[in-house]
């Protein structure tokens, strides 16, 4: 079957979610459930003294306070604390004396309602022994990490830099920022049916649950972990949080049904975020603005206490034809919980530094920025030779160019400027992200009457999931989508592989695609004919069999033979971005057109135009949705978001959505979205690439880039305030 571009639908469960149907973790009816709340650490490292929980059992309601030794028998490894790929967040709190960062649980206070929850944590009164603490990585006392995360090297670039003649030498920094999803970070845990139920909004549910049961000391198959939808993920959610095992360990000492909501105050203590990040970036040219080399060093902020590593340096060699480059990251430890994955989580910041910095090159060559990036394309990669299997970047830039009219720039900065006097300026970034995928076992039924049941392995975050495997069953099978259910992100319909990466897409449409042609296959047998129109459930009803039922595991590209075993295990697999003959990644080119008032500094983004190349569009409102998101995001970074922390008592200030400024409707122009849709059948079976993660990667650098053009000025921090451009 031909791949031809998918018609415009709706999504799938579009009326669902309007009427509030699926619920969250939190939201799902448990009967008899009790609320927790934890009591958070007012230090940011040391000992506990000890811990009075007489005035919280006497508030009216409490049932129970939890402290350290009820949980010190908690079996501890970066296995059972869900971390992928790397060693990553792995800590747990609770289980002895020691503080190891600001707001950590060191109580949990479990009573019949909420409100008693609350006030009896806030009754707890904890003694501390409090120890000398570094808040931020540019502060003495930052421990600097003997050897580099990583390192990438192709050809000399010290010697290509000296020698060329245009150069710039600069270094952006990049402030924390956490991701406050729409849906709060969550458990609930029960017993039903002989297992331990726990739902929790995550995007990993096998390595919850495996890792909740090797923490508190269970079989894995003794807990069924669900979460069929999050309000948000980004990376936030990907295993087991800090709040996790304490409420499982609490509901089977008390063997009852237990709550608990983080409040989102604590949650910028608690959660994983982006971390702060310093970019020193020294790219050369010629004269005619051919690269000749790239330079990028970068060092991060971590824990003291994990192993989540950087990798910005991956992804800027990639977007252009650097014939000699070295990159490599750093980590600087402090005393703060450990960052983790945020949207783009390297390759964001990376854009923002590089594609600034190749900005600044294009000035200083006085080459126009878009018609530099053109000169510069490349079909393969400078890194390991390998050709791309499918790059339309120099497309996404040329109609990208003409939606936001970049034929109107002003080549000398701050010389445009509106009718009401503002300063007008246009600015170009480009980004990459890998493209991913995972295994996956699905089971597909399709009834005689149109009903049609698919279960596989996914996790729906509001990405569109469930509309990716819509559109596969619909165009092989004629299904009706009214008739469809799609059950994912429950470990009690199948393993469930982490959804995150921007691989969503990527597992499930050729997973559903490879079912959906197993299926048919099976009823041409049926029906002894080689071909047949309309949809597959009418042709059933003629064999008068009242089902029929494929089994499926699929197994991506480049995985291994053990890809199945090891997700059931809940063991991460993914392939890419380097596959045997080839590289894959999705693209974007991101044109930004903000207008600068000249007397106040007050920075508005009119006008954004995005074009991506991200293989099949499956659903092109979710993947407009998602771009456009990805620019909300880069608006936000460029413009508004950074968590403020105290150094001297290593508290995140602005802690709520109040204080932690996000754009709001009033601060986002025009986005216009466009997509190649050219399918990348090298890679899966439905030609699809990731689109989620890709959206945000260079979309601040083209708002950066086009403040400068606007004013002249070159700021090179996140956010731009007020206060730099006046």
């Amino acid at each position: 079957m031909t791949l031809s571009p998918n018609p415009d639908r709706p999504r799938v469960d579009a009326r669902q979610k309007v009427l509030g149907e699926p619920l969250f973790a939190a939201d799902q009816p448990v009967e008899g459930v009790l609320h927790a709340m934890t009591v958070p650490a007012t230090i940011a490292k040391g000992r506990i003294r000890g811990i009075d929980s007489a005035a919280a059992r006497a508030v009216p309601g409490v049932v129970r306070v939890f402290t350290y030794e009820d949980f010190s028998n908690f079996q501890l490894t970066p296995a059972v604390r869900g971390a992928y790929g790397r060693p990553g967040k792995g800590y747990q709190p609770m289980n002895g004396l020691d503080i190891m960062h600001r707001g950590e649980p060191v109580a949990l206070v479990v009573a019949d309602t909420l409100e008693a929850a609350i006030e009896g944590a806030g009754a707890v009164v904890v003694d501390y022994e409090e120890a000398p603490f570094t808040a931020l990585m540019e502060e003495d006392g930052a421990e600097v990490e003997a050897a580099p995360s990583t390192q990438i090297a192709v050809g000399d670039a010290e010697a290509a830099f000296a020698a060329a003649q245009h150069k710039v030498n600069v270094e952006y920094l990049h402030p924390q920022q956490h991701h406050n999803p729409m849906e709060m970070i969550s458990t609930t845990a029960y017993f039903e049916g002989g297992q331990l139920r726990i739902l929790e909004g995550t995007q990993w549910a096998s390595a919850l649950a495996g890792g909740l049961a090797g923490i508190i000391g269970m079989e894995p198959q003794q807990l069924r972990a669900s979460s069929p939808y999050l309000g948000g993920g980004f990376g936030q959610k990907n295993g087991v949080q800090e709040q996790s095992a304490l409420v499982a360990r609490a509901a089977v000492e008390m063997d009852r049904p237990i709550k608990l909501v983080m409040p989102r105050g604590q949650l910028f203590h608690t959660a994983s975020y982006r971390p702060r990040s310093r970019h020193r970036v020294r790219l050369a040219a010629d004269a005619d603005g051919t690269l000749r080399a790239g330079i990028y060093l970068v060092d991060q902020q971590n824990s003291r206490y994990d192993g989540y590593g950087p990798l910005f340096g991956e992804t800027p060699p990639r977007m252009w034809g650097y014939p000699n480059w070295y990159g490599e990251d750093r980590v600087l430890r402090v005393d703060t919980q450990t960052p983790g994955h945020q949207r783009a989580p390297s390759e964001h910041p990376a854009s923002y530094a590089t594609e600034c910095a190749l900005d600044e090159l294009a000035h200083a060559v006085g080459i126009d920025p878009v018609e530099m990036r053109l000169a510069n394309d490349t079909a393969s990669d400078p890194i390991t030779g390998k050709p791309y299997s499918g790059r339309n970047l120099a497309d996404c830039l040329r109609r990208g160019a003409e939606m936001i009219g970049w034929d109107q720039r002003a080549r000398d900065a701050g010389t445009r400027q509106a009718e009401n006097g503002d300063l007008i300026g246009l600015g170009v970034g480009c980004g990459c992200y890998k493209a991913s995928m995972a295994p996956s076992v699905t089971t597909l039924r399709l009834s005689a009457n149109g009903a049609c049941t698919i279960s596989l392995s996914g996790h729906e975050m509001g990405q569109g999931l469930r509309s990716v495997v819509a559109a596969e069953l619909i165009n092989v099978l004629g299904i009706d989508p009214d008739k469809l259910d799609i059950q994912i992100g429950d470990t009690s319909v199948g393993p469930q592989a982490v959804t995150a990466g921007s691989w969503g897409t990527g597992t499930a449409a050729p997973t559903a695609r490879a079912a959906a042609l197993k299926l048919r296959d099976n009823l041409l047998e049926l029906i002894e004919r080689d071909d047949f129109e309309g949809p597959a459930h009418v042709q059933l009803a003629r064999t008068r069999r009242p089902s029929l039922s494929v089994e499926l595991n699929t197994v991506p590209l480049g995985a291994g033979e053990d890809a199945i075993n090891n997700i059931r295990k809940g063991i991460p697999v993914t392939t890419g971005p380097e596959y045997p003959e080839f590289m894959a990644f999705s693209w974007i080119a991101h044109f930004a057109e903000v207008r600068v008032e000249p007397s106040t500094g007050r920075v508005r983004v009119s006008r954004v135009a995005s074009v991506a190349d991200c293989g099949r569009v499956m659903n092109r409102r979710t993947a407009e949705s998602q771009v456009r998101g990805g620019v909300v995001w880069g608006v936000g970074a460029a413009l508004r978001e950074i968590g403020e922390t105290d150094p001297r008592f290593g508290r995140v200030l602005n802690n709520d959505i109040a204080e932690y400024v996000m754009p709001v409707n009033a601060d986002i122009g025009q986005i216009d979205v466009d997509f190649i849709d050219e399918p990348d059948t090298a890679l899966n079976i439905s030609g699809v690439k990731g689109v989620g993660e890709v959206a945000m990667v260079g979309a601040t650098a083209a708002i950066v880039n086009a403040v400068f053009n606007a004013t002249g000025k070159r700021i090179r921090h996140l956010p731009i305030r007020v206060e730099d451009l006046i």
